[in-house]
């Protein structure tokens, strides 16, 4: 119960934020998400053995993530930067000892999180809620489908070293309810992709999507922690709440930012 109720909640605020509030509010959630998703992926890292300086991370994320959204053309010199801040960080500490294992992994920060979450807030302010409400209904019929199919017809694990629950059958059914979703657009979200190339784009999503899962999966398995935080009663943490996201979101916007 407590899990569906968590989920409930979290479906609320972004039915709400999306569609009844104006597009910064959108910007505001997906800011404040980032910072949690950083400090998470910190928090994963330092049980993993590398302790990453989460300020200068932190905002080499948000910096990432806002030209994403406001200045695309702005990211490589935003990126560049992030490099010198992390660098420069770094060379303050206090120890030089795993100096690599530090920078690398606080610069991925603006990879891995930073980008999929300017993706979502683009979305939001140039596709309208229309076009990342698609999105996350994909995502979220492929989990689900995923769920309740392994549970039903799983027999052979997916990933059996990364995720012991995940089946190729439940894959099918995820990949299979994107294409239907997506392929059908009920809600008309997406006029500017025919329905042969949603169908395509739904396939590609839902398989980014499991990708992302088994990436946070392996992460975690790395780190030797169950989840990325206990946030979220139920369900964890934000990252296991998106980490699907973070991979699906790309391949999404790409499409559309090609369609339209």
């Amino acid at each position: 119960m407590t899990r569906v109720l968590s989920a409930a909640a979290l479906l609320a605020v972004v039915v709400v934020t999306i569609w009844l509030l104006p597009p910064a509010a959108t910007v505001v959630v997906v800011a404040a998400a980032l910072v949690i998703a950083v400090v998470e992926y910190a928090g994963l890292a330092k049980a993993g053995g590398v302790d990453v300086a989460r300020v200068p991370a932190t905002l080499a994320a948000l910096a990432a993530a806002a030209a994403v959204a406001f200045e695309p053309a702005a990211l490589a010199p935003v990126l560049l930067a992030s490099l010198v801040l992390i660098g420069v960080a770094e060379l303050a500490g206090a120890s030089g000892d795993g100096a690599l294992s530090r920078a690398a992994v606080g610069a991925f920060a603006a990879v891995y999180l930073a980008l999929p979450f300017g993706v979502l807030a683009d979305l939001r302010l140039n596709g309208g809620p229309e076009a990342l409400s698609l999105l996350l209904v994909t995502v979220i019929a492929s989990d689900t489908a995923q769920y309740y199919g392994g549970r039903t017809l799983g027999r052979r694990l997916l990933a059996p070293a990364i995720s012991p629950k995940k089946t190729v059958e439940g894959a099918a059914f995820g990949i299979a309810a994107g294409m239907l979703v997506l392929g059908l657009d009920p809600g008309g979200w997406l006029p500017e992709v025919a329905p042969a190339g949603r169908v395509l784009l739904g396939a590609g999503v839902a398989v980014a999507g499991i990708a992302g899962d088994l990436f946070e999966s392996r992460l975690k398995r790395a780190s030797g922690v169950k989840d990325s935080s206990a946030l979220i009663p139920g369900h964890g943490g934000l990252l296991d709440r998106v980490d699907g996201l973070l991979f699906a979101a790309p391949a999404y916007w790409l499409v559309v930012r090609v369609a339209t």
